[in-house]
């Protein structure tokens, strides 16, 4: 990581694309970052985690996004380059405040990236942040590889400061998890410190202030796109042909494969600024070729762009895509996608490459907790709760994070999800709306993230529910990052504590108690405690993450490993710790016998707990 930092100007890294974008950052004169960690980006704040406070800049892991992009904007504001980034589902948390960044003429260069997540591989959904820079009058720029990740960084602050707007950068998520050779540029941290001028004009967003700003921005935008048209990023791959290919991001590398593998006669136009979109550049494409096939992943915007300057010049011309059915509405694309588009467009068949294949079919590897994790004794406790109180047809709704592997087999306790903090908003709903008992299970980052407006809520509203705040000290899911209840900052510092035990006491919840779920029948009993309250109930089931590596903890792993192990005689073959509590370590051996694998086990005990016979024991 420090050679992302140290690297002399004119040095080759290998780097992820997140990393890249970084090394970008640091050339091109950042003062402050700031981030709520989002998976696909989430790499971005870890290598800023690593190397900010040497670098001499400030950088934070904001309670939520909407929180990171303000201390951005008001960097920004202030007079500093700054960079702020997320998941595209982590705009939406921030874009009530995004939407007006633009009215306001931000001072210094203002980068915003947002990593979407074609096909969904770690997201609840699958949108298309491009929308919101038509909502937010935002300039976009899709890279479509590391290399342009860290070069567009001085771009993007360089159309930033002209037209006094945030920059959109939209990368996805093989762009951001894709690794490649990276040319870097000098090191040029901005300074510390800026200084706020007050502006009654144009801070302020009153309705006279906007109403006149929003004019301004319309021109703005004009200009842009003169810009976006004479861009040297928007740039056509010459093959010859009449076909006309017009891409962006990872599919103009899936484009380029195909083309070239099979020698095509097909003319790339890569748009790599496309909002305000390239009318010009675009309509001098389209003069050139009679078919166009337009290949972009998630929404056909840049198809119903090419669509309406056809009709505006009153061309005609054949245009393959999505809106035809050429090209797949949902999901992230592929050389092979690309192949069968091209060949439809083209008219012909593409004969199949041979590929090298062992035969053999991969079984399926759903998600599971980590051995030893936290959150299984957490939920296993909750349910034998239920169980044991008799309560039928209890609902639970669970949240983003880890946790939400709750909805799978064999606790299938995530009853219901929407965003990050929508448990508890929705067990509020839940209660006005049924009889049904609630039990909301919601993560110590996602509480202080989202989640403690709806416990304000559940109070004032006299709800009758359960909230389980998972508090295992980390930001798990997405990497290990810190936040608010942990004693360290973004910057790796001493920082304040918060506590959840005193925030939802101060919120008016009548129970509050903190339970080891590591201890599977003091928490069963406090769950049932608080099952039985007559109002809001608060477990906070505090254990610390199987994958934070302390050096206490290192330090005895060196002295003694507990590695647990199956009495043959004792287990009745019961299944209870497999169909049950179900940890990964377990197994059914080649005898039908539980066994357990001494490399996955992480020692945490609690299987000693749950199996009815007593049948596992400790060898030290």
């Amino acid at each position: 990581m420090s050679d992302i930092l140290t690297a002399e100007s004119g040095s080759k890294l290998y780097l992820l694309g997140n990393e890249a974008v970084v090394r970008g950052a640091l050339e091109n004169g950042i003062s402050v970052a700031a981030t709520y960690p989002g998976t696909p980006s989430s790499e971005i704040g870890d290598t800023f985690m690593d190397v900010a406070k040497d670098a001499g800049m400030y950088f934070e892991f904001s309670a939520n996004e909407k929180v990171a992009l303000e201390v951005a904007a008001a960097a920004a504001a202030s007079g500093l380059r700054s960079f702020v980034w997320m998941k595209h589902v982590g705009l939406n948390v921030a874009s009530d405040s995004f939407m007006s960044i633009a009215y306001t003429k931000i001072r210094a260069g203002m980068v915003v990236l947002t990593a979407d997540d074609p096909s969904c591989w770690s997201s609840q959904n699958e949108q298309d942040n491009r929308w919101y820079a038509r909502l937010g009058n935002t300039p976009v720029l899709e890279p479509s590889s590391p290399q342009e990740m860290h070069d567009l960084m001085k771009y993007a602050y360089e159309i930033s400061e002209k037209s006094e707007l945030p920059v959109l950068m939209r990368t996805t998520t093989r762009i951001s998890h894709m690794r490649g050779v990276v040319t870097v540029g000098p090191v040029n941290v901005g300074k510390r410190k800026g200084e706020f001028e007050k502006d009654a004009t144009r801070f302020p967003i009153l309705p006279a202030i906007a109403y006149v700003a929003h004019k301004r921005i319309i021109a703005t935008l004009a200009e842009l796109a003169k810009d976006a048209d004479a861009s040297p990023w928007n740039k056509v791959y010459k093959r010859g042909g009449k076909l006309g290919i017009i891409t962006s991001g990872p599919t103009f590398n899936y484009a380029m494969d195909v083309v070239d593998e099979y020698d095509l006669k097909a003319d790339v136009l890569k748009l790599t600024y496309t909002y305000p979109f390239p009318e010009q550049t675009v309509l001098n494409f389209l003069k050139d070729h009679e078919t166009i096939l337009v290949a972009e992943e998630v929404d056909p915007i840049m198809e119903k762009e090419v669509l309406a300057i056809l009709g505006k010049y009153g061309l005609q011309r054949k245009i393959y895509g999505k809106l035809d059915g050429t090209m797949p509405m949902p999901y992230e694309f592929s050389p092979d996608i690309l192949k069968a588009g091209i060949s439809k467009a083209l008219g012909v068949t593409l004969p199949e490459k041979a590929a090298a294949t062992s035969g053999l079919t991969l079984p399926a590897r759903p998600p599971v907790w980590c051995a030893g994790c936290p959150h299984r004794a957490t939920f296993y406790a909750a349910k034998k709760a239920v169980e044991h109180l008799g309560i039928k047809n209890a609902v639970f709704p669970a949240d983003i994070g880890c946790y939400s592997l709750s909805a799978a087999a064999p606790y299938r306790m995530g009853d219901y999800c929407l965003s990050m903090g929508s448990s508890v908003g929705l067990a509020n709903g839940i209660d006005a709306a049924t009889d049904q008992k609630v039990m909301a299970f919601i993560g110590d980052s996602t509480f202080f993230h989202s989640g403690m407006p709806a416990v304000v809520n559940a109070v004032h509203g006299d709800h009758k529910i359960v909230i389980v705040v998972l508090d295992n000290r980390i930001t798990a899911m997405t990497g290990g990052q810190p936040n608010p209840g942990m004693p360290m900052n973004g910057m790796g510092e001493v920082a304040p504590e918060i506590s959840i035990e005193q925030i939802v006491k101060a919120m008016g919840v009548g129970f509050v108690k903190t339970v080891d779920p590591a201890n599977l029948a003091a928490t069963q009993a406090v769950m049932e405690e608080a099952l039985q309250f007559d109002g809001v109930a608060a477990v906070i089931s505090k254990h610390p993450c199987v994958m934070i590596k302390t050096e206490e903890k290192s330090e005895k792993s060196t002295r003694q490993k507990l590695i647990f192990t199956v009495d043959k005689e004792k287990c009745d073959e019961c299944m209870v710790c497999v169909t049950q509590f179900s940890c990964p370590a377990m197994f059914i051996d080649k005898d039908g016998k539980v066994a357990i694998d001494a490399e996955q086990c992480n020692g945490c005990a609690v299987c000693v707990q749950v199996c009815p016979q007593k049948a596992f024991r400790v060898r030290r």
